[in-house]
Parts: structure tokens; C-alpha cells; sequence
């Protein structure tokens, strides 16, 4: 009778019932009390928080996105399990859940990547059940670069094959392609490497650019290190001697993984003084940003090619890094 309009409620109390009854929460029924007026000031304010945890992030402050992100992500997580989930609700924590994600695949060393493809596949979750393409295609691309640097490369090629097709705008495919042919190069599938970059550098050429996988900065530094990989390390050598990085990266962590792979061609055309001196920059300025995973990258490098004192350099820089992040398992 309530459903067909045959009978209106208007008392709290009844309204109190009906709401507990059906497991929703009361301002559904328009009763609000402390609880819910809290929760609608954090839906109000959840947006916000998420934006500038992204800012911190993509200004090189990632451990403060994280700081940022994790009570808001505590609260709406006991929220879902207390089974309020309406839709504002899940948006929220999709978003919240891919941004926790994505801070901690910055923050986090390799051993402890797939974590951080954990938040973001908790997300993908929540983005197939809300019909919103435009944020299933972002999701999409976060978690499939999350699984690619958790060593989870043919499931990060699918999910990032998906993302192409369904990103609609120039930003979303072009970030979607930096990310596929990273995926690729890394995966050792030069053809797949080829069409994606070909397709990054096509849409970079057809209007402005934006964004912090789509510039020329990134496409150069994805080039370089997707030709190591597929054994082309003649071609990178001429890419670098024939073009020059962007000077204005769009992030700080940028300037550093351009550094770590600058210093793996400058090893492959037999410069052990270039190499060096970028690998050196590198490991200042990623203990600096608290990065670990690129110190890791570092070290690796250094290894590979006999420069040992650079090596333990950077395995000192981890351990003093490490002290300082690392939260427990527990809490993430």
C-alpha cells in the first residue's frame, strides 16, 4: 500500500522500522539522526578528499594521498559491511578504492605491489556493477597498470586491451595505450609494443595533450624502455640522441623513472659514465619522493651492468626508506 501510494507514513518511529526492517538506512525514509548527518557530510565532503589526495599524489606526495585516502576509505568500507550501499555510496568507495590503489602502487616496494592491485581490483568490482563506461574504462586502466607492475603481465594486458576499446576520450585511450604498451614491452610482445605506441603517438599528434600519462614526456620515456625490452636497444640508443625529454614532466616521479631508464640505454650504447650519473639522480630524488619500488629499479639496473657502488648506494637508501613507510600488512 506504501509502494502504490494507497497509504502515506508519517511518523519517525514508523519510518525507523521500516528502514531497519529492509536493512537502509534511515535518510532514504527522510529521517536523519547524528549517524546519517555525519554520513552525508562525509558523501559531501568524500569527493573532495579523493581530488586532493590525486593532487598530493601526482605533486610526488603520495604517502600524504595515502594519509588522505585511508580514513575515508575506513569509514565507507564499515559503511558497505553494515549493509548501507546505496549508490552514492558505492561510487564513492569505487573511486576511493581505485585512488587508495594507485597511491599505494607509488609508495609501496615490489614484494608489496599486489596490494595496492588488490584496492584497485576491489574497485573494478563496484565499476561493473554501476553502469558508468566512462568510470569502468578509468578503473580498467588503473587496475591493469596496477597488476602489470605486481608481475601479473598477461592480466594486465587484457585489462588494458578492455580499456582501449572502451575509453571514449583522447586522455582516457592515449593513458590507456601508455599503459599497454608499457604492459607490452614488458611482456617481451613487440608487435603488441608497436601498435600501442603507434597509437599513443597518433593521438598525441591529432591535438593537445594533457594529463599524467598523456604528453610527450611520457610517450619518449615509454618508447625508450618498451625498446629495451623487446631487445631494441640500438633503436633506443637513436631515439635519445635524436629527441630530448620534455623539461616540464607532469610529475615529479616522472623526472625519476625517465632517469632510471635513461641510465639503462645509456648502459646499452656503452655508457657507463651517463649511466651513472641518471642512475645516480635517480636514487637521490626517489629517496627523496619516497619511492621505493624505482630505487629497486635502480639497484637492478646497477647490478646487471657491474656498477656496485651505486647498487649499495640504493640498497642503503631502501633500508632508510623502509623504515620509514611500510605500514603493517594488517592495515592494508
Amino acid at each position: 500500500m506504501i509502494e502504490t501510494g494507497r497509504r502515506s507514513i508519517n511518523d519517525v518511529g514508523t519510518r525507523r522500522h521500516i528502514a531497519r526492517t529492509l536493512g537502509l538506512p534511515t535518510h532514504v525514509f527522510g529521517v536523519t539522526d547524528g549517524g546519517d548527518a555525519d554520513f552525508a557530510a562525509m558523501v559531501q565532503f568524500g569527493d573532495s578528499t579523493i581530488r586532493l589526495a590525486e593532487i598530493a599524489r601526482q605533486a610526488g606526495r603520495a604517502v600524504d594521498a595515502v594519509n588522505e585516502l585511508w580514513p575515508l576509505i575506513a569509514r565507507l568500507e564499515a559503511r558497505a559491511t553494515e549493509g548501507h550501499i546505496e549508490r552514492e555510496t558505492l561510487v564513492l568507495l569505487g573511486q576511493a578504492r581505485v585512488a587508495l590503489g594507485v597511491s599505494l602502487g607509488t609508495v609501496l616496494p615490489e614484494e608489496r605491489l599486489a596490494v595496492a592491485a588488490r584496492w584497485t581490483g576491489r574497485a573494478l568490482i563496484i565499476a561493473e556493477r554501476l553502469e558508468d563506461p566512462f568510470f569502468l574504462a578509468h578503473t580498467l586502466r588503473m587496475h591493469g597498470n596496477e597488476l602489470r607492475k605486481a608481475n601479473r603481465v598477461p592480466a594486465a594486458i587484457q585489462r588494458l586491451n578492455r580499456a582501449v576499446d572502451l575509453s571514449s576520450d583522447r586522455e582516457g585511450q592515449g593513458t590507456a595505450l601508455a599503459f599497454l604498451a608499457r604492459a607490452a614491452g614488458e611482456h617481451g610482445e613487440p608487435d603488441l609494443f608497436d601498435n600501442a605506441i603507434e597509437g599513443f603517438r597518433d593521438l598525441l599528434d591529432n591535438g593537445p595533450a594533457r594529463g599524467m600519462l598523456f604528453n610527450p614526456f611520457t610517450f619518449r620515456e615509454i618508447q625508450l624502455r618498451g625498446l629495451v625490452s623487446t631487445d631494441r636497444a640500438a633503436e633506443a640508443v637513436q631515439v635519445m640522441r635524436t629527441s630530448h625529454a620534455d623539461a616540464t614532466p607532469a610529475a615529479p616521479q616522472w623526472h625519476i623513472i625517465e632517469r632510471v631508464t635513461a641510465g639503462q640505454v645509456h648502459l646499452a650504447a656503452g655508457d657507463r659514465d651517463g649511466a651513472s650519473e641518471a642512475l645516480r639522480t635517480a636514487l637521490t630524488a626517489a629517496e627523496s619522493h619516497r619511492l621505493p619500488h624505482q630505487i629497486q629499479r635502480t639497484i637492478r639496473t646497477a647490478q646487471t651492468s657491474g656498477l656496485t657502488e651505486i647498487s649499495a648506494d640504493g640498497q642503503a637508501a631502501l633500508l632508510r626508506l623502509n623504515k620509514i613507510l611500510a605500514p603493517p600488512e594488517s592495515d592494508l
